[in-house]
């Protein structure tokens, strides 16, 4: 189970690298439209990813094995349905709906994200849920609601809609992500970035937007490697071993972390409500990591790609000089097999109930 705990981190990495983007965005950018916010923090991931992958290729020993598995032709449609739901309509809906919708309650509908997320996984792609998890991630979306609850009661405008279609755009772009996510997490996630970022920046100049100061386009870059590029990397390789509604969830707890740096950066007595969303949100994250989903299952045959170490569900020969290293990426092939023991909904269990 210890590369469970592994993807647990690293969905929490995720979750702080994303949250801390919000308040360093206040602090870099300013006034900048917010397609172009989008687009530059979108192209930063893009081309920082893009430096990346190319440094690892070039440090590559000749004739080595590949380190991740590729994408193949059959998964460019799930991915090319995640870049056009996350990275082009899910922006466009919220800034259209932030035209018109408050702050404060904008900021309460994209709770929303990791509610749509988890019914989608649950009813939709039949993934197992029970009381435990289910209620973790309510305790997780109180939080949530309570940390961005508006200090006046304000009505939600006709925007709102606009801003929960996003939400649900988003979700749709998590769980269609988990289809190509035994593949190279930092090609998926750079290649989004070089998708939504071109696409925000047209849309922002084209509405009259101008380029900013090189400073600010450099650290609106920089922040959009860490906060999107990184982020997404991390949260790819999460979903491999723990499923779309339990990364979703520990990803809802982004706000607790853009709050906290808020608060380094802007120095005040948090309010009472900060205290109690970060209690509920650690009782909903230690709900999920007690989790023990254990009984008899089988495992059909399959033939996949993906990077493994040579664990109960990898024994298999290899056709190749193999040097022991581990983990590795290769073809291979899982015979039938019934067995029990504790699980998440990783690449390899994805029954049913």
């Amino acid at each position: 189970m210890k590369h469970h705990q592994n993807a647990i981190f690293q969905a929490l990495a995720a979750a702080a690298l994303f949250g801390a983007a919000t308040p360093l965005a206040k602090a870099l950018l300013g006034t900048l439209p917010p397609f172009m916010v989008a687009g530059l923090f979108y192209l930063g991931s893009g081309v920082g990813l893009a430096l990346l992958i190319a440094l690892r290729r070039s440090r590559r020993k000749a004739g080595a094995h590949e380190a991740e598995s590729t994408l193949k032709v059959s998964e460019l449609p799930w991915l090319a349905g995640a870049i056009a739901a996350g990275g082009v309509a899910g922006p466009a809906l919220l800034m259209l709906g932030l035209s018109s919708t408050a702050a404060a309650a904008s900021s309460l509908l994209l709770n929303l994200e990791g509610v749509f997320t988890a019914l989608i996984a649950w009813l939709c792609f039949r993934e197992n849920v029970d009381t435990q998890i289910f209620l973790g991630m309510l305790a997780i979306v109180a939080g949530g609601v309570l940390l961005s609850w508006p200090a006046s009661h304000a009505g939600f405008a006709p925007g709102a809609l606009l801003v929960a279609a996003a939400c649900l755009c988003w979700a749709i772009d998590n769980n269609l992500t988990r289809k190509v996510s035994t593949n190279d997490a930092m090609v998926i996630a750079c290649l989004k970035g070089m998708v939504a970022g071109p696409v925000n920046l047209g849309i922002a100049l084209l509405l009259g937007a101008h380029w900013p100061a090189a400073g600010t386009l450099a650290g609106a870059m920089t922040v959009g490697f860490a906060g999107y590029g990184v982020s997404l990397v991390l949260f790819v390789v999460a979903l491999r071993d723990l499923g779309t509604a339990r990364t979703g969830a520990y990803f809802s707890v982004a706000p607790l972390f853009g709050v906290a740096i808020s608060l380094l950066l802007w120095p005040e007595r948090p309010a009472a409500t900060f205290w109690l969303a970060g209690a509920l949100m650690a009782i909903g994250v230690w709900l999920h990591v007690r989790e023990r989903h254990e009984h008899d299952h089988t495992h059909e045959a399959l033939d996949h790609t993906h990077r493994h170490h040579h664990d109960a569900h990898h024994q298999h020969e290899h056709d190749f000089d193999w040097d022991g290293t581990e983990p590795h990426t290769h073809a291979h092939h899982h015979a039938p097999i019934t067995h029990r023991h504790a699980h998440y909904p990783d690449v390899h269990h994805r029954h049913s109930h």
